[in-house]
């Protein structure tokens, strides 16, 4: 019989909300048009993407002017980097940290190769990025820095007021990737001076195939896909409508239950951890136990791999991570946990679990109702468990 599916990799992607799919079902129907039209058919169109403006620009403290649609994360990631580098082509340095998605952090070592100069900041033990190691890594001819708002494999949380108001000090454009945060995060971006901000929707129970890029109000900015008069000529491309509603309506869904869903997902987040904690020997918690996402719970267990736990947990139906979905083909250890410092054993041994707000008290009884028994038959066949753990 196949075990029941308990789906905890919500920061690799969520489940598209039952209200969302049906704000979206009527543009894959009858109102099919095309937004950018001169009749009225898909004319018409065009209040309702304003109105999905609204609702996103309002979840983050935004005017809607400032909100520009794009296909995904990595896409709005790219475009600002690419902006603040043609607006201001005599800079050539930028700054980020060592522990940033990969959308980010490829797109770095892609410029170092055309002549540009990158500056990876470290960070603690726990994770997090120091405002003042920021602030020592600018230089006069620095165009843009990019801290991102919630690492995706640890959870935590950078300090991105302290550090937004180092950079505007500076007089640099400043960059957050928030994928991981926006929705789960209060972000009032009236208040914090961030420049420029990526979001996706497929993070907040929106489908795959939709993002935006906040852009501050008088930052000088160039489109990255060029083509025609959409999103006043900062991004070209057929309006992609299903998504975009569909966006809005995840993005109202989440302010209105962020409160009651951090509350509750806390709960069930905190009591899996102490069970883990509880019950399984040589297991390290991950990252700062404060500062980080109420969804996000990594953990690491001493003397076995990551890949190994994550294909028994599969068997038993339970879905978790080993670290970014879109590195985890790879053998290399986590470059997050890495640039934490954590012993190379550790490294290849962390999973993540990452909570929704669909996610229930059966889910967490059955992750600790398995999870003990799968680490000690892994320890038992591992050459490296010591004597003492298999007695």
């Amino acid at each position: 019989m196949t075990a029941p599916l308990v789906y905890l990799d919500n920061n690799a992607t969520t489940a598209v909300a039952p209200e969302v799919l049906e704000a979206m079902l009527p543009y894959l129907r009858e109102a099919y048009g095309n937004p950018s039209s001169m009749h009225d058919f898909g004319g018409r169109l065009s209040k309702d993407l304003d109105a999905a403006r609204g609702r996103l620009a309002a979840l983050i403290g935004a005017h809607p002017d400032e909100i520009v649609f794009t296909s995904c994360g990595t896409e709005s990631d790219n475009t600002a980097l690419a902006s603040a580098l043609e607006t201001h082509p005599t800079k050539r340095h930028l700054v980020t940290t060592a522990v940033e998605h990969p959308a980010i952090i490829s797109q770095m070592n892609h410029l170092k190769k055309k002549g540009y100069e990158v500056t990876f900041v470290g960070v603690r033990p726990d994770g997090v990025c120091e405002p003042e190691a920021i602030r020592a890594a600018l230089r006069p001819d620095t165009a843009v820095v990019s801290v991102m708002w919630a690492n995706n494999e640890t959870g935590v949380l950078m300090p991105i007021d302290e550090i937004a108001q180092v950079v505007k000090e500076h007089g640099a454009l400043f960059h957050t990737d928030a994928v991981q945060a926006v929705g789960k995060e209060p972000i009032d971006l009236s208040r914090t001076p961030v420049d420029l901000l990526s979001l996706s929707g497929h993070k907040l129970h929106a489908p795959k195939g939709v993002g935006a890029l906040y852009v501050r109000r008088g930052t000088p900015f160039r489109p990255y896909i060029l083509g025609g008069h959409q999103e006043n000529g900062r991004r070209g491309g057929t309006y992609a409508v299903p998504n975009i509603v569909a966006l809005g309506a995840a993005a109202e869904l989440a302010g209105r239950h962020m409160a009651e869903e951090r509350a509750r997902v806390t709960l069930l987040r905190d009591r899996l951890e102490a069970g883990l904690l509880e019950r399984v020997p040589a297991v390290h918690r991950l990252g700062n136990p404060e500062l980080r996402l109420f969804n996000t719970c990594t953990v690491s267990f001493e003397y076995i791999e990551g890949e190994a736990i994550l294909l028994m947990l599969s068997e038993h139906g339970i879905c978790a991570s080993s670290g970014s979905a879109c590195s985890s083909g790879s053998l290399e250890p986590s470059h997050v946990l890495r640039a934490m410092g954590l012993p190379f054993e550790l490294c290849h041994a962390s999973i993540r679990f990452s909570f929704s707000r669909y996610n229930t008290d059966a889910d967490v009884d059955r992750v600790l109702e398995v999870t003990p028994g799968i680490i000690r038959e892994l320890r038992r066949i591992s050459p490296f468990t010591p004597p003492a753990l298999l007695r």
